[in-house]
């Protein structure tokens, strides 16, 4: 019998740890085993939470590098039994195989084998059963969850970023919880979205953008790091926020996706308005690469990626002349391109098209009676936002009040001599309820701040509407804002002896409300206006519609 031995202890959950198998009921028996047989334990690896179907475990990818080294420092590794090392029968072997090449033996204190043809077939046996029912008690214990999901509860899992874990109810000895937003962060939540849908003033952001602003002001994620790009991004594409969590969308294996008929929606409190996150999709896939070209997302010029030709339907981009490029064009590509074999095409001076389009979206859009509709639902909108608003404060101010109870409990048990302030765990309960108490009483004072006031539409507020709304649409120079204008008009045609311009009414109504509240920024976004109407360019007029 080798003298020289290494420990493997391995739990998959914290309940099996308690309830099962547990670690130091593991290692009594391997220790007993060692001592009885005068085997010498030289070294011990502890897994308190991993499954063995695969290698992807830190004790254990330590314990293999070790005795991967020549000599090794131990001369068998003891397990309680093969399904504590592997539930995979071709891992095993394949372990099992590479541990001998250094000679080193797997040993199990309740399955203990020899090395000859007979224990080694009986071994791989073993091993097969281990993995048939680890597939089943997969296969079951998913099954339980999905139908846990179905009835509306949650799973366990770390919530998406602006939830938190609530208890539900009582089933015996089990509680179950659900999710519902969590008010220190549900405002960083919507702030994102009004950053990817508006922006900070001048024109909405982008991902990267929207990563730095949150970093700058310090605003961090659930787990208190920096945002980066696939969290920003994630974030704004998760239905869940909308009301809707989808369980057992992808598989064990990253990349791989359930078969749609195994995926559960669950239903939870909504955080974003559909509207809007639709908006925020429709605006994220309008700027992906394969949609539209950077050079257009980007472009300088105002009418950049959204006029085009009405008779080939190709885009008309920018054409210079004249000596240093004194006068601009916009151009008809194909007819560039391919010459009048191509497109006939057309070239209309860049300052005549920008002038024609931006005033005919002034006079449409900013007429009297639109604007009185427009200041009505705005009018409504605040009010029950006002009522949510109040009803934030109150449990913001609960939640900051609950946390400084129980740091003062904590304060007077350490004075008692109850605790011991060295305590780490107890240090970090203390900086957790400090930074919760910090954080609400923060959103409170920012909320609290904000103009709640009811207002009604008069006409002197619909010309002040209007005459903001023109500002803001023009820079201090008086040039236009091309990401205002972009979310206004989503498609100009130039024809011979006319321009068709489209556009969607909620980023109309989107855009105009960002500055409804009297100052810009995204805080008056809160109180931006929604529309059902497909198309703000209604009925005849003198620009000739399309044809269905």
């Amino acid at each position: 019998m080798p003298g020289r031995a290494a420990l493997y202890l391995r739990v998959s959950t914290g309940r099996q740890a308690e309830q099962d198998l547990s670690i130091p009921d593991q290692r009594r028996q391997l220790l007993g085993y060692c001592e009885a047989r005068g085997i010498e334990v030289v070294a011990e690896f502890v897994e308190p939470g991993a499954t063995a179907t695969d290698d992807k475990r830190p004790a254990f990818q330590r314990m293999m590098d070790e005795a991967s080294q020549k000599p090794s420092p131990f001369d068998t590794i003891i397990v309680h039994s093969f399904s504590r090392f592997f539930r995979d029968q071709f891992q095993l072997e394949f372990y099992v195989r590479r541990l001998a090449k250094n000679g080193i033996r797997l040993t199990s204190i309740t399955q203990d084998l020899g090395d000859d043809p007979m224990s080694v077939m009986m071994r791989q046996i073993m091993a097969l059963f281990d993995e048939y029912q680890s597939k089943e008690n997969a296969k079951h214990t998913l099954r339980a969850m999905r139908e846990n999901a179905r009835q509306g509860y949650w799973n366990g899992s770390r919530p998406p970023f602006g939830y938190k874990i609530v208890a539900a109810e009582m089933r015996g000895a089990r509680t179950k919880k659900k999710i519902e937003p969590d008010p220190i962060h549900i405002e960083t939540v919507r702030l994102i979205f009004r950053l990817a849908r508006i922006g900070d003033g001048d024109g909405p952001l982008g991902v990267r953008q929207i990563a730095g602003y949150l970093n700058e002001r310090g605003l961090r994620t659930q787990t208190g790091g920096r945002w980066g790009l696939g969290a920003v991004h994630e974030l704004l594409t998760r239905r869940t926020y909308i009301g809707v969590h989808r369980f057992n969308v992808s598989g064990k294996r990253k990349g791989t996706k359930k078969n749609p008929e195994d995926i559960v929606e669950v239903e939870v409190p909504s955080i974003i308005e559909p509207e809007e996150f639709e908006a925020v999709q429709e605006m994220l896939k309008s700027r992906a690469p394969q949609l539209k070209a950077p050079r257009f997302v980007n472009s300088p010029t105002l009418l950049g990626g959204v006029v085009y030709c009405a008779d080939c339907g190709g885009a008309m981009t920018l054409r210079t002349s004249g000596k240093g490029e004194e006068y601009r064009y916009y151009t008809c590509c194909t007819a560039a391109r391919q010459g009048r074999t191509g497109c006939k095409g057309r070239t209309v001076p860049m300052a005549e098209l920008d002038s024609i389009v931006v005033e005919h979206i002034e006079t449409r859009l900013l007429a009297p009676g639109r604007l009185e509709n427009m200041l009505g639902a705005l009018v409504e909108r605040r009010s029950d936002h006002a009522e949510k608003e109040k009803e934030r404060i109150t449990a913001l101010k609960h939640q900051a009040s609950d946390a400084e109870e129980k740091l003062t409990r904590l304060y007077r048990a350490i004075e008692n001599g109850l605790a011991d302030l060295d305590d780490s765990n107890l240090k970090g309960r203390i900086a957790e309820l400090k930074r919760i108490r910090d954080s609400a009483r923060a959103d409170v004072e920012r909320a609290e701040s904000r103009d709640a006031r009811s207002a009604t539409v008069t006409m002197e507020s619909i010309n002040e509407f209007a005459r903001m709304a023109r500002q803001r649409l023009r820079r201090e120079d008086g040039t236009f804002r091309r990401s205002h204008i972009q979310s206004l008009v989503q498609r100009a045609e130039v024809g011979a002896d006319q321009i068709v311009i489209r556009g969607s009414a909620l980023k109309l109504l989107q855009t105009l409300a960002e500055v409804s509240g009297g100052k810009p920024g995204v805080e008056t976004a809160t109180l931006g206006v929604r529309s059902f109407v497909p198309k703000w360019l209604p009925g005849p007029d003198s620009n000739r519609r399309p044809v269905d």
